[in-house]
């Protein structure tokens, strides 16, 4: 299975490189200065990415090489472990409730503690389609927003992105510059997968 690019740099509607973040900063670094602004995002979440592009173009690649492999360390730890009891990585944070609330949950077995994980884990399997086609529509919101806002039919589009229309979309983003359209079709395409 191929893996999708880190990252894509557009140099105004023009989509200047995409792949690990290493080369497409490197690629930006070369086009710096010139007349249209340079837009780096996250190339399956929308996020803008800043670029550090100080220093020697070996300085580049391997700063943004290391930050790369550190992120990917981060991925969850269950997918690198191996047999054996998992590590649960409790995080604790204050919750506030009304006393009727604590008083149920202290009446569950395992205590508060256990029965809040049980329902949150409910909700989470209840509501995994919902928010996965939410993030999804969020990630081509916030790259549409941020290249596309002034284009025609823009307002238009994100109704149809947010309605799960994909053929409205489609039709809608037409006269799009090409990249700018490709990179959003992409993107919506995952929302439009998502909902089946």
């Amino acid at each position: 299975m191929t893996s999708s690019p880190a990252c894509i740099a557009f140099e105004g509607a023009r989509r200047l490189a995409s792949g690990p973040v290493a080369d497409v900063a490197l690629a930006v670094r070369k086009r710096a200065g010139g007349r249209h602004p340079i837009l780096v995002f996250d190339y399956d979440t929308g996020r803008q990415i800043e670029l550090d592009l100080r220093g020697t173009d070996k300085d580049i690649r391997t700063r943004h090489t290391i930050a790369s492999t550190r992120e990917d360390d981060e991925a969850p730890e269950a997918a690198r472990r191996g047999p054996g009891r998992p590590k649960l990585g409790v995080v604790p944070r204050e919750v506030t409730l009304l006393p009727r609330h604590w008083d149920w949950l202290s009446a569950q077995p395992g205590g508060a503690s256990v029965a809040l994980r049980k329902l949150v884990d409910e909700a989470r399997k209840a509501r995994g389609r919902t928010d996965t086609i939410r993030a999804r529509q969020e990630a081509a919101y916030r790259f549409m927003s941020a290249i596309a806002g002034n284009l025609p039919r823009y307002e238009d589009a994100t109704r149809a992105l947010f309605a799960g229309d994909p053929a409205g979309f489609s039709k809608l983003t037409d006269s799009w510059p090409v990249d700018v359209r490709d990179h959003a079709r992409h993107l919506a395409g995952a929302a439009f997968a998502a909902k089946g």
